[in-house]
């Protein structure tokens, strides 16, 4: 199998099985999906819903949590991984949110990354997601199931491997494809013991081959 058309199996069987797949978490604006990103660095999209909803009841925008302490921040987070890093960094961002940038957030992945506590992977993530933009944010369930597909072949670093996917996915599905891969590692091709059997792209997985192969 060419790896066009291992691409376009894998594009198929999703636009069939997932044609709607979105982020899991939990927001109103795209300021709070900014948020919620930066809380969920290292951390699980349900415990990230379950904290922010107190976070949004007392700072729901970036006026507010601007004004915010590091105190109130860190006793609304403080469950979340990091919460001393992640409150310094939610304040900071907010204020610049708020007094340079009118309380807009940027939809450029250029801008994006100058905000405090946004990297590449949480740029692209509000790209896609607000805006279609045909970004891909790489985490460790896109880096692992794109590589045992067969999608990725020796990409050593989040980039090396999301720059051969937006190389071969088509760009209208790139912003999908992006939940497609997450949610695919988060229930069926998990880190261990993957569930192979009921994987719907085994038939053109590399690793479920060389599984197969072994036995």
């Amino acid at each position: 199998m060419t790896k066009k058309e291992r691409y376009q199996y894998f594009t198929n069987y999703f636009l069939e099985n997932a044609p709607n797949a979105e982020t899991e978490l939990n927001y109103e604006t795209p300021f709070q999906l900014l948020v919620a990103v930066i809380l969920s660095a290292q951390c699980t999209d349900k415990r990230v819903n379950l904290t922010t909803p107190a976070l949004f009841a007392k700072f729901p925008d970036a006026e507010s949590m601007s004004k915010a302490s590091f105190n109130e921040i860190f006793a609304l987070i403080k469950s979340i991984s990091y919460p001393n890093n992640k409150s310094k960094q939610l304040i900071h961002m907010s204020r610049i949110v708020w007094e340079t940038l009118s309380g807009q957030i940027p939809m450029t992945v250029n801008e994006l990354i100058l905000l405090p506590g946004v990297g590449r992977k949480t740029a692209n993530v509000i790209t896609s997601v607000i805006d279609g933009q045909p970004n891909m944010a790489v985490d460790t369930h896109v880096f692992r199931v794109s590589a045992r597909i067969g999608l990725t072949t020796n990409a050593k670093t989040p980039l090396e491997a999301e720059k051969q996917l937006i190389t071969h996915i088509e760009k209208q599905y790139v912003h999908k494809a992006h939940h497609w891969l997450i949610l695919h590692g988060r229930y069926i091709c998990t880190a261990r013991s993957p569930k192979c059997n009921e994987c719907g792209l085994k038939t053109v997985c590399k690793y479920y081959t060389q599984i197969v192969n072994k036995q």
